[in-house]
């Protein structure tokens, strides 16, 4: 773990070749993957020299929700950070219900135990209560679904090495040359990508902040 100068926030440890990293389902279940995502997203990881494995209730789904119970999910939350071998948590996949985690949350273990936290869209409820009560900077990127891609991913796959496992100080984001908008996790070998013009300038010049 390390600080940077004049920040008060906590950057955990980047990634080596035999680190554990844990899948957990904070929202979504694992149940809405397929067994041949699921074998695609681990093989990918385990190619980069990872050990994975699954929270014990990364599969479990109640009537009317696609989740664990929020005690079920709270625990695999925190077995992840107490776990002294796990030293990077992926999410499974997004959904709608992890603000139901917040009010359960054991900041000081997390605090006490920092490492990376990946994930995205439903996540980000996840990552801002825990960056406010922490401190600990976490990754807004690919969850685990995400490598279980065939098609696409190169270019999330590059910016995962280089933030994760590269000891280059700066990430620069190329711009894709393509990019889709298709549910390729129904049906991975009909899919449709589209030219990317490129980025749009909404209103030129510099700027330097913080991005939450």
């Amino acid at each position: 773990m390390y600080y940077k100068k004049g920040d008060d926030n906590i950057y955990p440890d980047r990634l080596k070749a035999g680190d554990e990293i844990r899948i957990i389902a904070p929202s979504k279940s694992m149940t809405i993957l397929s067994d041949e995502t699921i074998q695609l997203a681990k093989n990918k990881l385990e190619e980069l020299g990872f050990v994975v494995t699954f929270g014990k209730n990364a599969y479990k789904s109640q009537e009317y929700y696609d989740c664990g119970t929020i005690e079920e999910r709270i625990e695999d939350l925190h077995d992840a950070f107490k776990d002294k071998n796990v030293k990077a948590i992926l999410t499974a996949v997004g959904g709608y219900s992890t603000n139901q985690l917040l009010p359960y949350i054991d900041y000081e273990l997390i605090k006490n135990n920092p490492k990376i936290l990946c994930g995205l869209s439903d996540i980000t409820a996840l990552q801002n209560v825990i960056l406010k009560n922490t401190g600990l900077v976490t990754f807004s990127g690919v969850h685990f679904i995400n490598f279980g891609m065939k098609y696409g991913f190169d270019m999330s796959l590059d910016c995962f090495k280089e933030m994760f496992i590269s000891n280059e100080k700066q990430l620069v984001l190329p711009v894709s040359d393509t990019f889709s908008s298709d549910k390729w996790y129904s049906c991975q070998d009909n899919r449709t990508f589209y030219d990317n013009d490129g980025l749009i300038s909404i209103n030129k010049g510099s700027v330097k902040g913080t991005i939450i």
